[in-house]
C-alpha cells in the first residue's frame, strides 16, 4: 500500500500537471482569437468601424481550455487512437468543434437567464448573430483545433515529455544522421 506521503504528492503532481496543460491551452487559444479579434479590428476599421472588444479573446480562451479540458474528462474523441494520427486528431477537431457548440449555446441561454431575457432571450441572442457569423465562429474554432489536437496526438504516441523537449529544448548537434 501507498503511503500518505506519496498519495499527497501524486496528486500535487497531478494537479501541477493539470494546471499546467490548462495554461498551455489558455496561451495557444488566446493567441488565436487574439489574430481573428485583430482581424475583425481592421476588417471593421476599413469601414470605419470602432472594435474595441480585446478582452474576448482571453475570455473565451480561458472558458474554451477548460471545456476542452472536461472534455478529455469525458473521453471524447476516443474511439480512433489505434488509427494513424490523421483519424484521431480529425475525428477529435470535430467532435470537439460539437462539444464547444454545444456549450457555447448552454453559455447563452445561461447569459440569457442571468440578464433576465429567460431561456429564449438567450437562444435569440444567440441566433441573432445570424449564419454567416456563426458558420465563421464554428470555422475558426474547427481549424484552430486541428494542430491542437495534431500536437496533442503527437504527445500520446511520442510521449509529452520528447514533445516538449522538441519544442523547447535545444537538441544536440545530428551528427550522426546521415546527409540528404
Amino acid at each position: 500500500m501507498g503511503s500518505p506521503d506519496g498519495e499527497k504528492g501524486n496528486w500535487k503532481k497531478k494537479i501541477f500537471h493539470e494546471m499546467v496543460e490548462y495554461w498551455i491551452n489558455v496561451i495557444y487559444l488566446t493567441l488565436v482569437f487574439a489574430a481573428f479579434t485583430q482581424y475583425r479590428r481592421f476588417l471593421l476599421a476599413a469601414h470605419d468601424i470602432t472594435y474595441t472588444n480585446y478582452w474576448i479573446a482571453l475570455i473565451e480562451a480561458l472558458i474554451l481550455a477548460k471545456v476542452i479540458m472536461i472534455g478529455d474528462v469525458l473521453r471524447l474523441g476516443r474511439g480512433l487512437e489505434h488509427k494513424p494520427l490523421i483519424y484521431p486528431t480529425l475525428y477529435k477537431t470535430v467532435v470537439f468543434s460539437f462539444f464547444v457548440g454545444i456549450f457555447t449555446l448552454i453559455e447563452q441561454v445561461i447569459k440569457g437567464l442571468w440578464n433576465g431575457k429567460g431561456l429564449t432571450g438567450g437562444l435569440v441572442d444567440f441566433f441573432a448573430k445570424g449564419p454567416y457569423e456563426l458558420l465563421a465562429g464554428s470555422l475558426i474554432i474547427f481549424v484552430a483545433l486541428i494542430p491542437f489536437f495534431g500536437v496533442k496526438e503527437l504527445g500520446r504516441v511520442l510521449g509529452e515529455e520528447k514533445i516538449r523537449a522538441l519544442f523547447f529544448r535545444g537538441r544536440a548537434a545530428e551528427s550522426s544522421a546521415p546527409d540528404r
